[in-house]
């Protein structure tokens, strides 16, 4: 099988393991409900993912994608560690609050296992924080954000950006945000932390 069907093979069963998710939760999707679902062998779900973990966490790894390219290609190219939060942040903001890392948090908070939760922050958090992180180190060490850490610097970012705002999707105490309301989030966030960092 080529790279562009296997990668199209590879969508629809990961398609197949978030419906089945939303319908039955971790605890009741199993690697063989998904290969029935996906009309694909069990024995290719355990050899492309090696088990139901590996699986959502590569269903997470895929929604994140779009924050952590930009994230390291913004590294890689040594962008303005600023304008980069300004691009990044609708895009992680609108990622975090949308239906799929939602419904993934919802059926994470049902496991008792605590399987999903871990591949949530395996494949999400663990993932696109060190990379913010780096783009921080960039701005403190060159005097250009004032804080004592890259870490301290990622932490007030994010919580300003982010808050309680997922928590409240989560818990059904928040619809779901327009692209308007995204962006003024974002706004206000960047807007706040060029103050707490004295940013000119």
């Amino acid at each position: 099988m080529d790279q562009d069907k296997r990668a199209q093979r590879a969508r629809q069963i990961e398609k197949a393991a978030f419906e089945l998710l939303e319908k039955h939760g971790y605890s009741g999707t199993s690697m063989l409900s998904v290969a029935r679902h996906a009309k694909a062998s069990n024995e290719t779900l355990y050899r492309w993912y090696g088990d139901k973990r590996g699986l959502f966490r590569s269903i997470v790894e895929n929604n994140a994608a779009t924050t952590r390219h930009k994230l390291k290609a913004a590294i890689d190219g040594n962008a303005d560690p600023i304008t980069v939060l300004e691009e990044i942040a609708p895009v992680l903001l609108s990622m975090l609050l949308g239906e799929k890392a939602v419904c993934l948090n919802r059926a994470a908070a049902a496991d008792e296992t605590g399987e999903l939760g871990l591949a949530i922050a395996a494949a999400g958090r663990d993932t696109v924080y060190p990379l913010i992180c780096r783009l921080m180190e960039r701005g403190v060490s060159t005097g250009a954000l004032k804080a004592t850490s890259a870490e301290m610097a990622a932490d007030w970012f994010l919580n300003l950006l982010i808050g309680d705002l997922q928590i409240r999707r989560v818990i059904h105490a928040l619809a779901v945000p327009t692209e308007k309301d995204i962006q003024q989030r974002a706004d206000t966030a960047i807007f706040a932390f060029r103050r707490l960092c004295a940013i000119a």
